[in-house]
């Protein structure tokens, strides 16, 4: 199986939610479900459904964070002898060529990607064509409203 790529942050956020998910969600279902045993009949119960309900999602996803935590290769942008390209990691500004729209993406591992936040997937299109280019370099993405024109105006390692 092929390892995934986390930024460091990522990671920390993975081992963080673990952490939580086992140390806290897990022992407050365990409660809930005892509270509601404790009710009477389980077989009417729709305190004790909800609960169990609750548990499989928390173990499921507790498996699912184990997994892409083992299957992950960290990478510090910091660490990467890049001489100044987009890598994985990387923090790049960039300014629209048409619209002169200035923005700033993260390039960070399909489970951290979040736009609002900057953060793109590394499998997006502009993370693609943004993977090897220096500060002052052109792109173009295919957008859904056509093709867009891009300069990278600096890349940082953060």
């Amino acid at each position: 199986m092929s390892k995934t790529p986390l930024t460091v942050k990522g990671a920390e956020l993975l081992r963080a939610e673990l952490q939580r998910l086992k140390t806290v969600d897990r022992h407050g279902v365990i409660a809930a479900i005892a509270e509601a045993r404790s009710h009477g009949d389980l077989s009417e119960n729709a305190e004790y459904d909800a609960a169990k309900e609750r548990q499989s999602f928390i173990e499921g996803r507790i498996a699912e964070v184990e997994g892409k935590l083992a299957n992950a290769q960290v990478i510090d942008p910091k660490l990467l002898d890049a001489d100044g390209r987009c890598v994985f990691g990387a923090t790049v500004d960039l300014q629209g060529q048409v619209s002169d729209d200035k923005v700033t993406y993260q390039i960070v591992g399909d489970d951290e990607a979040d736009i609002k936040r900057g953060k793109i997937s590394i499998s997006s299109p502009i993370a693609r064509a943004l993977i090897g280019k220096y500060a002052g370099d052109m792109i173009e993405v295919q957008a859904p409203g056509g093709v867009r024109e891009f300069e990278i105006i600096e890349v940082r390692y953060e």
